[in-house]
C-alpha cells in the first residue's frame, strides 16, 4: 500500500526557478506539475489534484494576484505561497496575496529551505 504523493503546483514564467523548485521537492517526495502563467496554472490546477500552490507575482498574462484570487475561489482552503522578485513594485504586491489568503510570501531570490519549511508547514 503506497501513500499518494502530495502534488505542488508551481506557476512561474521562468524556467529555471520551476526547475530548481521542482528538483527541491521531487527530492523531498513531492509531486510537482508546473505552469509557465497563471492562464496555464488554472488549466493544470483544473486537471490535477493538487494540495500546494507555489506561484510567482509578477508574469506575463494572468499575473499572480488574479490567478491566486481565482485558484482560492475555485478551492476552498487550497494552500499557496507567493513569491515575487519584481523590485520593488512586485515586493509591494506581497502583502496583496497575503490578504487574499496566501499564508507564506517570499523575496526572490530566497533560501530553499525558508521554502521547503514552508511547505513542510502548509502540507508537511
Amino acid at each position: 500500500m503506497g501513500t499518494t504523493l502530495k502534488t505542488i503546483l508551481v506557476i512561474d514564467d521562468d524556467p529555471f526557478i520551476r526547475a530548481m523548485l521542482r528538483q527541491a521537492f521531487e527530492e523531498k517526495s513531492f509531486r510537482v506539475v508546473e505552469a509557465r502563467d497563471g492562464d496555464e496554472g488554472l488549466d493544470v490546477f483544473g486537471a490535477e489534484e493538487v494540495d500546494l500552490v507555489i506561484t510567482d507575482i509578477i508574469m506575463p498574462g494572468k499575473e499572480g494576484l488574479s490567478t491566486i484570487r481565482d485558484l482560492l475561489k475555485a478551492s476552498n482552503g487550497l494552500k499557496v505561497i507567493a513569491m515575487s522578485g519584481g523590485g520593488m513594485t512586485g515586493n509591494d504586491y506581497l502583502p496583496m496575496a497575503v490578504d487574499l489568503g496566501v499564508r507564506h510570501t517570499f523575496v526572490k531570490p530566497f533560501p530553499m529551505n525558508e521554502m521547503t519549511s514552508a511547505v513542510d508547514d502548509l502540507i508537511g
